[in-house]
């Protein structure tokens, strides 16, 4: 072989090993990105899916898909008025418990669509929340679960306290968030 001929291949060995290493820096890049937007919902999606390719994917879309929603923050005067009805929800949980966490999922489920969030399913509710609240993610999920439970009387007490809990984590986030910069 020549000397040209060397050359040649050594350059396509350079530029081929510096495109290889530009597209896994930029796919390791895309992976943080989400990961760091994500949080635990990250992991949660990847473990559910065949592989991490996919998961990234379909995170990618739920990105995409918030893009086209019109979120917007709440005006004063009406994060005023939701605060003080969680505050009345709270002090009835002292009597009726049960009736209680049902005013507080449906109050959180208020606040999502007066935000722009669409609120008929819950499992798209997850999707679209977790874009921008992946870190009471699992709150919003516990706090849900435990209602379910409570609507066929097979909660306790204590596990009706701790889906308060979950609701105002998830609440107290949508009703402070604004758009800047999300």
């Amino acid at each position: 072989m020549t000397t040209f001929a060397w050359v040649a291949v050594v350059v396509v060995a350079v530029v081929a090993l510096a495109a290889v290493a530009y597209f896994v820096g930029q796919r390791q890049k895309r992976s943080s990105h989400l990961r760091e937007r994500f949080g635990p919902e990250y992991e949660r999606v990847v473990s559910e899916r065949d592989n991490r390719r996919e998961a990234e994917e379909e995170l990618r879309a739920r990105e995409e898909r918030l893009k086209e929603l019109d979120i917007r923050p709440l005006p004063p005067e009406t994060r005023d008025s939701y605060a003080a009805r969680w505050t009345e929800v709270q002090e009835r949980f002292v009597d009726a418990p049960m009736f209680a966490v049902t005013e507080a999922d449906q109050l959180v489920t208020s606040v999502m669509a007066e935000r722009g969030y669409p609120t008929e399913d819950f499992e798209q509710r997850l999707s679209d929340l977790s874009v921008r609240h992946a870190s009471t993610l699992d709150h919003y999920r516990t706090a849900h679960e435990i209602s379910g439970r409570a609507a066929r009387k097979e909660a306790s007490t204590e596990e009706l306290r701790q889906a308060m809990v979950h609701y105002r984590a998830l609440f107290e986030e949508l009703l402070q968030e604004t758009t800047r910069g999300r």
